[in-house]
């Protein structure tokens, strides 16, 4: 079973137990997949899928952020059971030791040296660890990874 069906059963459960908060959020998440698809005519599969639920995860971390700045713990209670909803689909993610383990081994195999590499390395960083680290994470180790 793909992502996306595992997504589309947990909707209809929601829906079955009249779970609305939940069923908000996936509906939401169905609506940003079908959106994608439509608008670039592919069919996603579960890597492009789990792109979609990252973003859709960060900018919920954006707004509880604001939303916490702003004092209305009304609207960062919402954010965070949305924002809990979408990480579980996510796949398991790596430690920082991992992730670090992988940076310092791309930048080897690239042969990179100084900060001007960081677009280098970046670029396959993300090709091999979309999905399965943190991006923001990745780019600090990255930067770590370069300046020393």
């Amino acid at each position: 079973m793909t992502l996306k069906d595992q997504i589309t059963e947990d909707m209809k459960t929601a829906m079955r137990a009249k779970d609305a908060p939940r069923l908000l959020t996936i509906r939401g998440l169905l609506a940003a997949c079908k959106q994608r698809e439509v608008d670039e005519r592919i069919v996603l599969d579960d890597a492009a899928v789990v792109a979609i639920v990252d973003k859709l995860i960060k900018q919920r971390k954006d707004s509880i952020s604001q939303f916490g700045s702003a004092g209305r713990t009304d609207l960062v209670d919402k954010e965070t059971a949305e924002l809990l909803v979408l990480e579980g689909y996510l796949p398991q993610r790596l430690s920082a030791d991992e992730i670090t383990a992988e940076v310092r081994a791309i930048v080897t195999e690239l042969g990179a040296t100084g900060p001007g590499d960081m677009g280098k390395v970046m670029a396959a960083v993300k090709s091999r660890l979309a999905g399965k680290a943190d991006m923001g994470l990745v780019s600090a180790t990255v930067k770590q990874a370069l300046a020393g």
